[in-house]
């Protein structure tokens, strides 16, 4: 594994199966990350201190999941310069459309970059953050294309073998 280059923040241990998709992703590329769950509303003041000292030990992306009013991300780009990628979680009373658009809608000088809802997002998460890395990183450019070449390849497979036509009745 290499060192931490990135920090993964969830707001509650609930976020811990979505973000699973991502330090799996992270994990596979051998890409070190520190993982915290600290909440916007419930530990604003050790989020603001984390955060602040990211730059100094290293850190070059942020990844900030949460749900419901999921403020954590935009808190987060509001104490550091670093790129921040927002992972909307998904919620039980509105699918997760309430933490994407407090995710998305950010006012102008605090960016984040926000992905899909719940575990897609999660997982391109991790692969944005990959490719930004890659930008300074021959092993993870290299890694990255064959990530791409293999899924390329799992979809011209299938219509080389054809046995999902089997399993939907069509001939």
């Amino acid at each position: 594994m290499s060192k931490k280059e990135i920090s993964i923040i969830i707001g509650s241990k609930s976020d811990l199966p979505t973000i699973k998709e991502t330090t799996n992703i992270l994990d596979d590329f051998k890409v070190g990350y520190d993982l915290k769950i600290l909440s916007a509303h419930r530990t604003p003041n050790e989020l603001s201190c984390y955060v602040k000292q990211l730059s100094e030990i290293g850190i070059k992306v942020v990844i900030a999941a949460a749900g419901g009013a999921a403020a954590l991300s935009g808190v987060v780009a509001s104490h550091t310069s670093l790129p921040v990628i927002g992972i909307p979680i998904e919620t039980k009373s509105l699918k997760g459309l309430d933490s994407l658009l407090s995710t998305v809608q950010m006012p102008p000088g605090i960016p984040v970059a926000t992905v899909a809802i719940g575990a897609q997002g999660a997982k391109n998460a991790a692969l944005l953050v990959i490719r930004i890395l890659a930008l300074n990183n021959a092993r993870l450019k290299k890694a990255l294309a064959s990530y791409k070449s293999n899924m390329r390849k799992t979809v011209l497979d299938l219509n080389r073998h054809k046995s999902w036509k089997k399993e939907f009745n069509i001939f």
